[in-house]
């Protein structure tokens, strides 16, 4: 049986949790055009570490909100509970986000607001 401390409710039984896979997945923006082998690499590739691994996981008998989990695959031990959107803060998780293959797709670029665009948006609000 697997503790696992829900940011909002605190300590629970895993039963209570479900397990929405990979973290930190950016999903590329309509507005920048990426190659269909790009896009099916986004929507199908997903590690599968023996090791630290970053999750996403559910309250979903309890508060059903969703949070990020730093989590040893081989001995279940969670190094870290934080929330989404964040990024997570402890060294060891710090560093498997940032040596992730992810960091240098083409999805992971095409999620960030294409610059064009954020000349046209700040033009239109009468700046240069």
């Amino acid at each position: 049986m697997m503790l696992i401390e829900c940011p909002f409710c605190g300590p629970r039984d895993e039963t209570e949790f479900s397990c929405g896979g990979e973290a930190h997945i950016a999903r590329p923006l309509a507005e920048n055009k990426i190659s269909d082998a790009d896009f099916a690499d986004y929507l199908f590739m997903r590690d599968n570490p023996k090791g630290l691994f970053l999750e996403r996981w559910r309250h979903s008998a309890g508060c059903r909100r969703w949070f990020n989990m730093a989590r040893d695959t081989v001995s279940h031990d969670v190094v870290e509970v934080y929330p989404m959107g964040a990024l997570p803060k402890t060294a060891a998780a710090k560093s498997v986000y940032n040596t992730s293959w992810r960091r240098d797709t083409a999805a992971e670029q095409a999620a960030k607001p294409a610059r064009a665009s954020q000349k046209q948006a700040a033009k239109a609000r009468g700046r240069k």
